[in-house]
């Protein structure tokens, strides 16, 4: 059945609906299958997301009509479809009447994700209006708050030095703690990895007391502040509260140095928003893994990584892994740089959408996955400035001098990047970062390839 007629009106201009303020707006990208035509099928897609069906149904009135999707803009050429979503469509709590990322991908990326007259769709931007805007939580703490702990400006305070406790899972209690008392010698921040939280040969009741431990330790011999990302993500939201409220505990009087880290792809809006909500004073740290089985260019379906994580900004993640932009192990290009722009600026031009935050408060990018210091000063050149948080592994645990030299070693990288240094150079003068090139001699033989002769190794 064409529903074109009723949802589609390509006389609609995208600059009035911005100005009207009354639509969410996405921008898809979609291919029909053989025999169906680009128009016919969009708006099939618009009706499947909104007020329609298959058929003609007897419950349809004027005001049902009053609020369908509609298909504003096709270029079939380049398989672009954009849709205009009225925000009365979009679910709001009885609590407190706000908005919610559940409804939202409920209806922009839910059943027309299956339909049968589509090869795929995939969500390559939206627009979210002004009152939408002030409907959704957004971010309670954000990076300027651990500048602050850590005793810099509370703008423009710097590259966070951080890592992943290594191996990421198989360190009983006490190893574990060891590893992080290691690394905060030279480093800022230690984050549990996706899949740590309470395995029977690490229960989180022994670990976190010992990290407690680790903690006070290495601030008394370095004199400086340290921060811990603590992983509390759970199926079940009684679950999740019990173990921040553990974690709150028994860190005490050095509470407001923990991040909760909540596996938010796969847990779910829900799990972050619990999080958000429940403990508003802690920076609530969003880790995506398992975004790729949606989010990654080989996938047709889904929504792009840039969508993820404008909707994570919205949910109220203070910050949100962005990849590495092609610098580290995982995938990705210098291009992705535009995902932490949107994210951590007041207004950003995406792909298609121009995004006005309106003051919320940014989602800091943190940037992992295979990342060292021979490879920072590139990263940073490329993103343009270090505001970031950074969690090297591999990078600060493979360090041929240990954690707290390949700790060291990635403040050096950024050292000489903000001093607009020759890497090789300041090599000669820093020996953390000098060794760095030793420690992972194919990054170094990539980047630097006569860094042998010129540090004389």
């Amino acid at each position: 059945m064409d529903q074109s007629s009723r949802y589609a009106d390509l006389s609609l201009k995208e600059d009035e609906l911005i100005k009207g303020g009354q639509h969410i707006l996405c921008a898809y990208q979609m291919k029909p299958k053989s025999g169906h035509g680009y128009l016919e099928a969009a708006a099939h897609f618009a009706a499947e997301s909104s007020t329609g069906t298959n058929v003609d149904v007897s419950t349809t009135d004027d005001f049902t009509k009053g609020v369908d999707a509609l298909v504003y803009e096709i270029d079939e050429a380049n398989e672009v479809m954009k849709i205009a979503y009225p925000l009365d469509l979009f679910d709001r709590n009885i609590t407190d009447g706000r908005m919610m990322i559940v409804s939202f991908l409920t209806l922009t990326i839910g059943n027309n994700q299956g339909m049968g007259d589509i090869e795929y769709a995939k969500m390559l931007d939206f627009h979210v209006p002004p009152r939408a805007i002030q409907l959704f939580d957004g971010p309670a703490k954000d990076i300027s708050d651990l500048w602050r702990i850590l005793g810099r400006p509370v703008k423009d305070g710097g590259y966070i030095a951080g890592t992943i406790i290594k191996p990421k899972l198989g360190l009983r209690p006490e190893p574990f703690a060891q590893a992080a008392y290691e690394f905060w010698l030279g480093g800022d921040f230690i984050k549990n990895d996706e899949p740590q939280g309470n395995q029977v040969f690490a229960p989180l009741k022994k670990v976190i007391p010992l990290v407690v431990d680790a903690m006070r330790r290495a601030q008394d011999e370095t004199g400086q502040p340290k921060l811990f990302s603590a992983n509390i993500t759970a199926d079940d939201h009684a679950e999740m509260i019990a173990r921040g409220e553990f974690i709150l505990d028994a860190f005490g009087p050095d509470a407001d140095k923990v991040a909760f880290l909540v596996d938010g792809y796969v847990g779910g809006p829900g799990m972050i928003t619990t999080a958000r909500r429940w403990f508003p004073n802690q920076y609530l740290h969003y880790h995506r893994a398992g975004h790729g089985a949606v989010t990654s260019p080989q996938s047709k379906r889904g929504y792009t990584a840039l969508v993820l994580s404008k909707m994570a900004r919205l949910q109220g993640a203070s910050g949100i892994h962005v990849g590495t932009m092609g610098y580290g192990k995982m995938e990705g290009e210098a291009t992705d740089k535009i995902i932490a722009y949107m994210i951590e600026r007041d207004a950003c031009q995406g792909p298609f959408y121009h995004q006005e935050w309106l003051g919320m408060k940014p989602t800091t990018p943190i940037i992992s996955g295979g990342m060292n210091a021979i490879r920072l000063p590139g990263f940073f050149a490329n993103l343009g400035h270090a505001n970031v948080i950074n969690t090297a592994g591999g990078g600060s645990y493979g360090h041929l001098d240990g954690a707290a030299a390949g700790a060291r070693s990635l403040r050096q990288a950024y050292e000489c990047w903000a001093a607009g240094a020759d890497p090789l150079q300041w090599a000669k003068e820093n020996r953390d970062f000098a060794r760095a090139f030793e420690s992972f001699p194919k990054d170094a033989d990539a980047l630097y390839p006569g860094w042998r002769q010129a540090l004389g190794v």
